[in-house]
């Protein structure tokens, strides 16, 4: 091979190098990119699928779920709610043998559809007495949450306990449909 002929075979191959270095950043590596995009993408799309599939699947058995937390949810009314929750916490001690201290209800409202009903007390008993309070009130149809639960001793020896908590019910407010 003459220089003339290798320069130009040389010139060639750097073209052909720039030219597939080229195709490479403008071509492939965008549509590689668009590739990974839209396998994500069809991914994505088929878990939402499947979720929703599961849903429409479930979908009987979570209507008659939130159905019966409709109908154990506070009454709408505020004193009515009130009153059925001071009667639970007597018919817990009772049930219980523990003694109520106080009983502090206060409403919380910030969104239009419910109001929460936090209702903070004192009992006082043995261990046994509380234990049993606290399975009656977690066994209760209500639906109420232990927001806050403290346990203290009144003696040195720890047979008499106080039992604070917060309790928080929800009272759903009836939306009308349009």
């Amino acid at each position: 091979m003459t220089i003339q002929n290798r320069q130009q075979f040389l010139a060639v191959i750097a073209i052909a190098a720039i030219a597939l270095f080229a195709a490479d950043r403008l071509v492939l590596s965008p549509l590689a990119a668009s590739w990974d995009q839209r396998t994500s993408r069809l991914r994505d799309l088929k878990e939402s699928v499947s979720q929703g599939t599961q849903l429409l699947q479930r979908q009987q058995t979570i209507r008659t779920r939130w159905e019966r937390m409709q109908t154990q949810a506070l009454p709408s009314q505020t004193s009515l709610a009130e009153d059925l929750l001071l009667k639970a916490f007597d018919r817990w001690a009772k049930e219980s043998g523990a003694s109520i201290g106080s009983i502090r209800p206060q409403r919380k409202t910030g969104d239009p559809a419910f109001i929460l009903l936090e209702c903070r007390a004192d009992a006082s008993g043995n261990l046994g007495n509380l234990a049993r309070f606290l399975y009656e009130l977690e066994n209760d149809p209500l639906a109420l949450k232990i927001d806050l639960l403290e346990m203290t001793a009144n003696d040195n020896s720890g047979q008499q306990l106080t039992l604070t908590l917060q309790v928080s019910g929800l009272i759903l407010i009836p939306q009308e449909n349009p």
